[in-house]
């Protein structure tokens, strides 16, 4: 067991993250990005698997900076789009967006990677926290088409909506169970203090009736459903967010003793279900899925679909 809970620590790859802009095209990037991004990726010489991670509401992408160098420690690259400064309740742009920024793959990014890195695009997994985890439900349930093929979803505490029948257009959760057509394998991940309000005055930031447990309830197999017990809807998020939105992130939603924990975990997860996805290489996820306590975190849930169950 000891060597399974090597991917909730830091990998064996040297990472380098890339803050990118959509500027006009240039020797060096022919084909510059529809929104800005930031790209995570290994250093050394080889092909890896690819992630694109969606941010949650009003939030940077920046945010997450920590967790995708936990991830891109392991062999992956990520690909992390700003896909908006402000937005309403309507999700329709920024599926769109995010469709955008899964088309420009194949051209663009190439052209922004390290010497010699790659980037195997038949091995593609779309990801997202929070209402970006919403949006890589649409995604992959084809709301936006996209030219390349996803192998493998990531939620990490998806929301809908304020509450069933308050969805955010385009409602993504149809309350019938196991509903979704995916044709991929899905990781749902949860917080047992999401779904608590902080404060009489706000909402919960992962309301019961819009959350992960709803999403993955819609699931069909293969699936997978963790939450921590202990910890809050954005205790992934870097140990130090600034400005007023970063510090937004402490004040409204329900929190754990830390972040860092939680971040462990969830990268952990993250990278032990993309190796039994993409790669091929089941022995992490079982693991976690086995012995829940190989986890950083408690756990309330570690439950799989398995197909043919």
């Amino acid at each position: 067991m000891s060597d399974a809970r090597q991917v909730f620590e830091h990998g064996e790859h040297n990472v380098r993250l890339l803050s990118l802009e959509p500027k006009a095209a240039t020797g060096s990037s022919p084909s510059p990005p529809p929104k800005p991004l930031i790209v995570a990726s290994p250093t050394e010489e080889g092909e890896y698997p690819t992630l694109v991670f969606l941010h949650g509401y009003l939030l940077y992408n920046s945010f997450y900076s920590q967790l995708l160098h936990h991830v891109a420690s392991h062999g992956f690259i990520i690909v992390a789009p700003q896909l908006y400064s402000v937005a309403g309740p309507d999700c329709g742009a920024e599926i769109q967006s995010a469709a955008a920024v899964v088309e420009w793959l194949a051209d663009g990014l190439i052209h922004v990677l390290p010497e010699h890195v790659r980037s195997d695009l038949s091995k593609l997994a779309i990801g997202g926290h929070s209402r970006g985890g919403k949006v890589a439900f649409a995604l992959a349930l084809g709301h936006a088409k996209t030219t390349l093929e996803f192998s493998a979803l990531i939620a990490v505490g998806p929301v809908d909506g304020m509450e069933k029948g308050k969805q955010t257009r385009p409602p993504i959760l149809t309350y019938v169970p196991h509903s979704f057509d995916l044709k991929m394998a899905a990781l749902v991940i949860g917080s047992g203090l999401g779904e608590l309000k902080k404060s009489p005055l706000f909402p919960a930031c992962a309301p019961k009736g819009v959350n992960h447990q709803d999403f993955f309830d819609e699931c069909r197999p293969p699936a997978y459903h963790f939450v921590a017990k202990e910890y809050g809807h954005q205790d992934m998020l870097d140990d130090e967010t600034s400005g007023v939105r970063g510090k937004a992130t402490y004040c409204l939603c329900k929190k754990g003793p830390s972040r860092k924990p939680m971040r462990a975990f969830v990268g952990g997860a993250m990278v032990a279900f993309m190796k039994s996805y993409l790669e091929g290489d089941t022995q992490f996820l079982t693991a976690i899925v086995d012995d829940p306590q190989i986890s950083p975190v408690e756990l309330s849930t570690a439950t799989s679909l398995e197909l043919g169950n």
